[in-house]
């Protein structure tokens, strides 16, 4: 198992170093100036340049690329005169446009993505994966059909609906809930909580569909293989044979989905964060969008392309847990 961990990280370090470098090169390879892009259409040529100079632009590809990458290690400053402004380590960028270090927006933007992504994740999971074990025992009844017109639902709306619908039955016409006000767990738990109610409602709902037809197909499936006829025949307990061998043989797929959407989610949930007005990754990348802000582009893009290959990695190394057939390959 400790070889098959330290192959699976090794690949994962290779990946991260490749992703980078094609990040790195599609954002440098656009042909918009990102100089212009540091200041106003009325901006002076000798203030672009100066912004050019000081932010390395000038300079061949591979040299931006290393000077981007120590930065990640040491840091970097940005500029060379008393005016400079020094971003320390891990740095990301200078924002022009924002006139801060993009470390610390994407810093102060994580821990409201990480608290609708943990959320959410533990909700459809929960849900997911008990109404599919609960439609699968009962085979062609009405909790299966239940489970089925959910599936369909959960999977036909969008989620921008979802939000604007939730937000108009909860907060408008009924005023259960306040309107989503993001503050920090550590100021107003109370309060943090009932701004992450309704995006949580609305995530769990979309991928609990899918998740609620994987289990139930996966626990079908697996209950058709010898060793689960085998322990019936044996007497084995009902409860021990799905719990114990039948949902953990049905869940190493579901493993591997699970994982890569919980990494998307920590990559930015844009329509939610944007709908419920949540400062999160995603509305950051959306106002970098808008505002041609590349350092920030860049850094998010990083940062996301980090969750997704750190989360296949985790994933391969829980899949050789479940299923060790995998690691023995």
């Amino acid at each position: 198992m400790f070889y098959f961990i330290t192959r699976r990280s090794f690949f994962a370090v290779i990946l991260l170093f490749v992703v980078s470098i094609f990040t790195f090169w599609i954002f440098s390879a656009l042909p918009a100036d990102p100089a212009a892009l540091t200041c106003g259409k009325n901006c002076r040529p000798e203030v672009i340049e100066a912004n050019r100079a000081r932010l390395g632009y000038d300079k061949p590809f591979l040299e931006q690329y290393g000077s981007y990458m120590k930065g990640i290690f040491v840091g970097r400053t940005y500029g060379e005169d008393e005016s400079g402004v020094h971003c320390a380590a891990p740095s990301l960028g200078y924002s022009y446009d924002r006139h801060e270090c993009v470390t610390s927006l994407v810093a102060k933007t994580i821990p409201v993505t990480a608290s609708i992504a943990l959320g959410a994740f533990v909700l459809w999971m929960f849900f997911g994966i008990s109404l599919g074990t609960f439609a699968a025992l009962r085979r062609g009844k009405w909790p299966d059909h239940l489970s089925n017109v959910f599936s369909v639902v959960g999977i036909s709306f969008p989620s921008f609906f979802l939000g604007l619908l939730s937000i108009l039955v909860f907060v408008i016409w009924t005023s259960i809930l306040p309107f989503p006000q993001y503050v920090g767990i550590t100021e107003n738990p109370l309060k943090w909580l009932t701004a992450l109610i309704l995006p949580w409602c609305v995530l769990a709902v979309l991928s609990a569909s899918t998740y609620i037809r994987l289990t139930r197909n996966g626990i079908l499936e697996v209950m058709n293989e010898e060793f689960v006829r085998l322990g019936i025949a044996k007497g084995l307990p009902r409860r021990t044979l799905i719990v114990k061998y039948v949902l953990r043989a049905a869940l190493t797929p579901i493993a591997t989905i699970a994982g890569i959407d919980f990494a998307f989610l920590l990559g930015g949930a844009i329509v939610t964060e944007s709908v419920f007005n949540l400062p999160g990754l995603g509305k950051l990348t959306i106002a970098a969008v808008i505002n041609s802000d590349l350092p920030i582009l860049v850094a998010t893009t990083l940062v996301s392309a980090v969750f997704i290959v750190v989360a296949n990695a985790i994933v391969d190394i829980l899949y050789g847990y479940l299923d060790p057939r995998v690691r023995a390959k």
